[in-house]
């Protein structure tokens, strides 16, 4: 167990530096923007959402070009659960109550038709090629073209919550050294995930998809998490709900979309289920369950239920369970 300290220490580092790198990319990246005068929707629409996504399209990207594709596969679909299941369950849980179903709308129907082909390729030929992740990204340009269209027009975007006050006063030259420090720091840091993480899935016996589906996933959806927490905390629980949805949907077409054009690959099968697949009796199912169980009630009803935050919960502890017990 002592060979495998520094491995996890730097897991440990990898984490930090993620959650880091991603904070000062985006409020750098934010300020610049508006020493450019780029609207604030418009903002919000583009470099803040896809720069809390960064820390899981380094990592993965980074995992598929080094061969290992049961991180790179594992990390989007794990972090989509974990998103959904555990930081949105918290806030919901704590925090029910009303939401925009406008707003979630777009962002809502774009998950699905993403995981309609995604489930769709995984079940009839589990072989992601490069047209299947160039037809992700295409996907992921289509939203974005939306979102962009969105702000332009005035209308609200929820895909991030977050709000970067701080970085609205800062100086051009501090903006652009947090902008390249949080760019690199994202870098080291998903590296030394995808690394340590490799080391400590062998020294076990545990398959790579396990640590990317739960330590990894959790790992990269940390700057997602502090969203949902302060919005908690400021008393806007439910906003957390629209900035879930659009990370989630950058997981499917953007993380895997990167993933598989840099590098195609099979659907990992280190893990049996009764003799099958364990992604597809279990991971895609779960998926897909824990998108339409925190979406369903908020399109239909217009409203977040307690019972949602808690039953996301139980189903965010059964899976991590069955990933280490079975």
């Amino acid at each position: 167990m002592m060979s495998l300290l520094v491995p996890i220490l730097l897991f440990l580092l990898g984490f930090v530096l993620l959650i880091l790198g991603g904070d000062w990319f985006v409020d750098g990246a934010v300020a610049i923007a508006k020493k450019w005068h780029i609207p604030d929707l418009l903002i919000g629409a583009t470099v803040v959402s896809i720069g809390t996504t960064l820390p899981e399209v380094m990592v993965s990207a980074g995992a598929a070009v080094a061969g290992h594709s049961e991180i790179a596969y594992g990390n989007a679909l794990g972090s989509i659960i974990c998103n959904t299941a555990l930081i949105s369950a918290i806030t919901i849980t704590f925090a029910p109550g009303m939401t925009d179903k406008k707003s979630l709308r777009i962002p809502t129907a774009f998950f699905f038709v993403a995981a309609a082909f995604y489930a769709v390729v995984s079940y009839t030929t589990g072989y992601f090629s490069r047209t299947v992740g160039i037809a992700l990204l295409a996907i992921f340009v289509v939203y974005m073209g939306f979102q962009i269209k969105s702000a332009l027009g005035g209308s609200s975007s929820l895909d991030s919550s977050e709000s970067p006050e701080s970085s609205a006063e800062m100086p051009l030259w501090r903006a652009v050294v947090s902008l390249i420090a949080g760019a690199a720091a994202i870098a080291v840091g998903a590296d030394l995930l995808v690394d340590n993480g490799t080391i400590i899935a062998t020294a076990l016996g545990v398959p790579e998809s396990v640590i990317a589906l739960t330590f990894v996933a959790l790992g990269t959806s940390l700057p997602e998490l502090i969203t949902a927490i302060t919005s908690l905390r400021k008393g806007h629980g439910a906003l957390s709900l629209g900035n879930v949805i659009g990370a989630n949907l950058f997981n499917l077409v953007l993380v895997s979309g990167l993933s598989i054009t840099l590098r195609p690959f099979a659907i990992p099968a280190s893990k049996l289920v009764a003799g099958m697949n364990a992604s597809l009796v279990v991971d895609i199912p779960v998926v897909l369950g824990v998108m339409l169980l925190m979406t369903v009630p908020a399109l239909v009803k217009g409203k977040l239920y307690r019972w949602q935050g808690i039953l996301l919960l139980l189903i965010y502890a059964s899976y991590c369970v069955f990933q280490f017990a079975f």
